[in-house]
């Protein structure tokens, strides 16, 4: 794989320019004329689905700079939703042009044949992004859309408690641990695990080297049980074990960002992006906040996951689209323009994404949150831009990624409920997936 530079490796998604032939459903053309659009004369208004914190403001420069082209923005609740919405949308032939979407979500919606191949619109741009970034928007070498941020991931930490009782960063997730049975002692959880969101197992199994899917030849390969996902695996189970985590959801976000304000849960692994929801629901701790990088395997060298909602946003193009050249054009503004990505990358003005630019360094001042920070602020912009040289190159989504994940949802909460293991949930999911791949048609072994 080619990266720019040894500090720039973010996340490639593995199917792109892999010859899919046969894994992936059969995808039509456009409907569209040979230019994408419908035909029509005049200003086009291209329905524009979101839900980062900023977008509102982006669309509203971009139709005071366009005569031709506008965008009709509607916010959707978080990107869970965004899947959910845009199925009933596709089915019912109502799909919005625009959508923004995370990387792993690209590989499912193109084998149901919901987006559009906008490669002729978008490709000669292809030298304004990083690499692993503009590869998140591809499949088969084909691209379906625009990449908008990447995602430096990081831990994120309340000073203040740790330095109470005598802690310090951890650095191994044996560390992690051990400060957390420290913190439980004094009424504190080291993290939140919501019972709705299994992220937290995805990325640490891609942090330790698994692979659920890959490409075996002419089929996809599925193994949920690898020694990398179990070793992430025992990580989470110890944790849930010794109650060392909050049960947390985030269906009330108001009480999760509370909950670290007030000092109940003390860290947080996360990307740029979420420091903007601290920094709009916090009251009580500005300046109390430390970033460090994400704890590694012990014994194992720095390695931080790419996955899930912490992979890089893209803006795709639905093939129900009528004017697919000019959404294209939208996309392309929306992550090149200048003032618009410095309006995302800051958590006061947007939601903290990092640009997926090539040239992006200038922006971690931007996306990193002085207020949120304090003192910390400085030695902040060095953990975000060392950890862009370690993040995880490797891992592949699977064509049937949203509804595994939905399916892995489930069986989650009754892991933070202590109904069943991790190992349970994920013999589990390792059944259901290739007996869901099979259903569709699509070569798997495993």
């Amino acid at each position: 794989m080619n990266f720019t530079s040894p500090r720039r490796r973010f996340a490639h998604v593995a199917v792109a320019g892999v010859a899919l032939t046969g894994l992936l459903a059969a995808c039509g053309g456009s409907d569209s004329g040979d230019d994408g659009s419908s035909g029509a004369s005049g200003p086009v208004t291209l329905p524009f689905w979101g839900w980062a914190n900023g977008q509102d403001a982006v669309v509203k420069a971009f139709n005071a700079s366009h005569k031709d082209i506008k965008l009709k923005y509607t916010k959707v609740t978080d990107q869970l939703t965004m899947q959910k919405q845009l199925t009933n949308a596709v089915k019912a032939g109502n799909a919005p042009c625009l959508v923004q979407n995370t990387a792993e979500y690209v590989t499912s919606w193109v084998s149901q044949d919901a987006l559009a191949d906008i490669s002729q619109y978008v490709d000669s741009a292809k030298g304004k992004f990083n690499a692993g970034a503009w590869a998140g928007a591809q499949v088969q070498g084909k691209s379906y859309g625009v990449p908008t941020s990447s995602s430096p991931n990081f831990t994120i930490y309340r000073t203040d408690v740790f330095e109470k009782y005598g802690l310090k960063a951890p650095t191994t997730w044996d560390e992690f641990i051990a400060a957390g049975k420290v913190l439980k002692k004094h009424g504190v959880k080291i993290t939140n695990y919501a019972g709705e969101d299994p992220s937290t197992l995805e990325v640490l199994a891609m942090q330790a080297g698994a692979h659920w899917y890959a490409i075996d030849g002419n089929s996809w390969k599925v193994d949920f049980q690898d020694a990398g996902t179990l070793k992430a695996a025992k990580v989470i189970q110890e944790i849930i074990d010794n109650d060392l985590n909050s049960k947390l959801s985030f269906a009330d976000y108001a009480a999760v960002q509370r909950n670290y304000d007030n000092g109940g849960t003390a860290t947080r692994q996360i990307s740029t992006w979420q420091q903007a929801g601290m920094v709009q629901n916090f009251t009580k701790s500005f300046g109390k906040w430390a970033l460090s990088p994400w704890p590694t395997f012990d014994g194992e060298a720095a390695k931080t996951p790419a996955g899930t909602n912490l992979t890089g946003s893209v803006t795709l193009v639905t093939k129900q689209c009528e004017n697919q050249k000019q959404a294209a054009e939208a996309a392309l503004w929306m992550s090149t323009d200048p003032a618009a990505v410095k309006t995302m990358a800051s958590p006061e003005t947007g939601n903290g994404v990092f640009p997926a630019l090539k040239d992006s360094d200038s922006y971690i001042a931007q996306a990193t949150s002085e207020k949120l920070l304090g003192k910390n602020y400085d030695a902040a912009q060095t953990v975000v831009k060392d950890s862009l040289s370690t993040i995880t190159t490797d891992w592949t989504f699977g064509p049937n990624w949203t509804a595994m994940f939905t399916e892995m949802q489930a069986g989650w909460a009754k892991v933070v409920s202590k109904e069943q293991t991790v190992t349970d949930l994920l013999a589990h999911m390792q059944e259901w997936t290739v007996k869901d791949l099979k259903s569709r048609g699509i070569s798997v072994k495993g």
